[in-house]
């Protein structure tokens, strides 16, 4: 039977038939691994070993070239790991609102602009930020009704332009949320 550190040389060398081999060598330590990882996770975590351990397989025997045996299984526990994050951030991405449709504040506005009850609305949410922020209801005027670039704008505020952008995003984000986005 050959050595994983023969295949892996074999894998590198660009042999196809090495990575068939590889498999049955290394999947009872991928699986134990896998196993390990997911029993240091929290409860509910949907992902299997043997899921964890295809996919971290199919991750490892991609064009990366592997020194030995040791650098391998380094590989493959930080090939899980990385699974498992891109895993969480998906679920905690969904429950906070990430699979819902994004909505531009801009095209809000621009259909408001079509719409009297819809310009009324977004003139009260300006009126309310000019009281919250005066800086940022101006910037909004200028940028949305004005046409203005956010440098244009930055230089008739006397702000800096990245200020600008920051105040454009907080702006933004505020009255999309009032304005029930």
């Amino acid at each position: 039977m050959p050595d994983v550190t023969q295949i892996l040389s074999a894998i590198a060398a660009g042999d196809p038939r090495a990575a068939e081999q590889l498999l049955p060598l290394v999947y009872d330590e991928l699986r134990k691994l896998a196993s390990a990882k997911l029993a240091a996770e929290r409860p509910g975590q949907t992902l299997q070993a043997t899921a964890l351990v295809h996919e971290a397989y199919l991750r490892l025997v991609g064009d990366q070239h592997y020194s030995g045996r040791g650098h391998f299984f380094a590989a493959a526990a930080e090939a899980m790991r990385r699974i498992l994050v891109d895993a969480a951030r998906r679920k905690a991405s969904a429950k906070r609102g990430g699979d819902r449709e994004r909505i531009d504040l801009d095209e809000v506005m621009t259909r408001a602009a079509g719409n009297p009850d819809d310009i009324l609305a977004v003139d009260e949410v300006l009126e309310q930020l000019a009281a919250a922020d005066p800086q940022a209801a101006e910037l909004v005027k200028l940028r949305f009704f004005s046409g203005l670039t956010g440098d244009e704008a930055a230089r008739v505020l006397g702000i800096s332009p990245r200020s600008a952008d920051s105040l454009w995003a907080y702006a933004r984000a505020w009255m999309f949320d009032r304005l029930g986005g």
